[in-house]
């Protein structure tokens, strides 16, 4: 019996230890099962809040991130022209940065008699082939021009063809007009209009830049016209690419007879496409106007005003690159062929700009390109007459935040001045257009003949005094002091020999060659030799 009381009692005890263990067990595994899945909440937490909070700094355009991560480390891991096409393929997929900010009403443009939210563009050469035309409208820009484009596809020059002046945060290209040809980018084209209706795009340009292919004869204008053709009736302006470094023969089209050809042929083509809704497009037809080079001389660029006054082309941008290489401007690839662009570009556009402006009525407008890395950049080519202005290379430099940041320092700088750059930009352009010579009226004309008469009339008597003059000089010259100019015909004396019987080489009298230099010493026309 006490045996048995003793086995119950041990079973008894093991069961309460065992209980206990138990419990300390599931009171354990359930303690760190709690504490795992605060971990995780917490992690995920912090996941999904580091997450929004970097791709809300990403979507924003105008984020440090870009210009100072975000460029420098593509231009560190990429060749330069991979590194270009890798920026218009992150563009193209639709998960760009955006430009998060309204534009000031202060910048807003007119053109062409319509209002454009602002004065900044990109100028060609970025977006080839029409990639990422609704990106980079995201980003900011009032003008957007893809290209340069060409009839039929063709690979450009060969690589490497793209290089980066670090020091100058300059570019020398020699694409060479790299492109997928019209067909493609027609598609694209459309594939944009279709998504964007007319109300979306009424304060944007959408512009598109005509390159020639390379086979094509370098005097033909035959692939301008039928890019004008093709593209015409589905974009707000068409871009005439005469300044191309690098394509053959290319430049030789803006010499003012080739050039002349060439618009009027491409205003005919213009002319002749079908009008457009102006319920669904700004103007009826596209504009048209011709990009030029900054290497021209004055003379050149007086002729290619001439050119666009008497084609009623509606704009030019000046410039394009410049195959100059300017003496402070030392790298490893400067000496590369090729199209340079960025600060070092400036001063050459700024030169052509101005000499053009003072050529150009104030109905044609400028378009400014060239070295342009900050708001007083651009406020500098509007003083000097630009109507607006288009960014490249610092765009590639400064990343997609560059429109934004551009937009807000002229707008800080206008708004401080208490004016606009609609108003800074018409004082500009109305003091330093050419003016058409106005009709003068009857008075004013009758007037100016009445002085020339006088002016003449007084030349005139000049003239018959010295003539007087000259008749004393003449007589005293062949010795015959009795000879004297009074009110009365003078009567020669019966001794005195007629001048023209004179010996005038014998000694003592003057020879026919001092009487000229006298006569010329009258005349100021050098010093008369003294009478021996």
């Amino acid at each position: 019996m006490l045996a048995l009381r003793r086995t119950v009692h041990s079973c008894n005890k093991g069961r309460i230890i065992n209980g206990v263990n138990s419990i300390r067990f599931n009171s354990t595994t359930a303690g760190a099962s709690s504490n795992g899945r605060l971990r995780t909440a917490v992690s995920v937490a912090v996941l999904v809040t580091s997450g929004t909070l970097v791709g809300f700094y990403y979507i924003d355009s105008r984020s440090a991130l870009h210009r100072y991560a975000v460029m420098p480390l593509i231009r560190a891991a990429m060749e330069p022209e991979m590194g270009h096409k890798f920026a218009v393929k992150v563009l193209a997929t639709g998960l760009a940065p955006r430009d998060l900010k309204g534009d000031n009403e202060s910048i807003a443009v007119e053109l062409w008699g319509h209002k454009i939210s602002n004065p900044v563009g990109l100028a060609a050469g970025f977006d080839k082939d029409g990639e990422a035309i609704e990106a980079l409208f995201n980003l900011g820009f009032g003008w957007v021009e893809i290209g340069s484009v060409t009839p039929k596809p063709q690979e450009g020059n060969s690589k490497p063809r793209f290089f980066h002046l670090p020091e100058y945060n300059a570019i020398i290209n020699r694409y060479g007009f790299p492109s997928q040809g019209h067909a493609v980018v027609l598609s694209r084209i459309r594939t944009y209009l279709a998504s964007n209706s007319p109300e979306t795009r009424s304060q944007k340009i959408l512009a598109l830049n005509l390159g020639k292919n390379k086979s094509s004869p370098p005097d033909s204008t035959s692939d301008f016209i039928t890019g004008v053709e093709k593209f015409g009736p589905l974009v707000d302006v068409l871009v005439i690419n005469v300044s191309s470094p690098n394509t053959p023969g290319l430049r030789g089209m803006q010499g003012r007879g080739a050039l002349e050809e060439l618009l009027d042929e491409v205003i005919k083509a213009r002319d002749a496409l079908p009008a457009r809704k102006l319920s669904e497009w700004k103007w009826e037809k596209a504009k048209v106007v011709v990009k030029i080079a900054p290497d021209l001389t004055e003379e050149e660029v007086d002729g290619i005003a001439e050119a666009v006054k008497t084609s009623a082309v509606d704009g030019v941008i000046v410039s394009n690159t410049t195959v100059q290489r300017p003496a402070d401007v030392i790298s490893v690839h400067s000496t590369e062929t090729g199209g340079l662009s960025g600060p070092p570009l400036k001063p050459l556009s700024l030169t052509a700009l101005r000499h053009l402006r003072s050529r150009l009525p104030e109905n044609v407008p400028i378009i400014g390109c060239g070295g342009i890395s900050n708001g007083d950049d651009a406020l500098e080519y509007a003083s000097n007459g630009a109507t607006l202005v288009q960014l490249y290379t610092s765009f590639g430099y400064g990343g997609v935040g560059t429109p934004r940041r551009i937009k807000d320092e002229i707008t800080s700088s206008i708004q401080a001045k208490a004016t606009t750059w609609a108003s800074l930009t018409s004082s500009a352009i109305s003091n330093l257009a050419w003016k058409k010579p106005t009709p003068e009226s009857a008075e004013t004309l009758l007037k100016k003949q009445s002085d020339e008469l006088k002016s003449v009339l007084d030349q005139a008597g000049k003239q018959i005094a010295l003539g007087e003059e000259l008749f004393v000089l003449a007589q005293k010259s062949v010795g015959d002091p009795q000879h004297v100019v009074s009110d009365q015909p003078a009567r020669p004396s019966a001794d005195v020999t007629p001048p023209s019987q004179h010996n005038l080489g014998h000694e003592g009298e003057k020879s026919l060659e001092d009487l000229i230099r006298e006569v010329e010493g009258v005349l100021g026309i050098h010093d008369a030799p003294k009478t021996p």
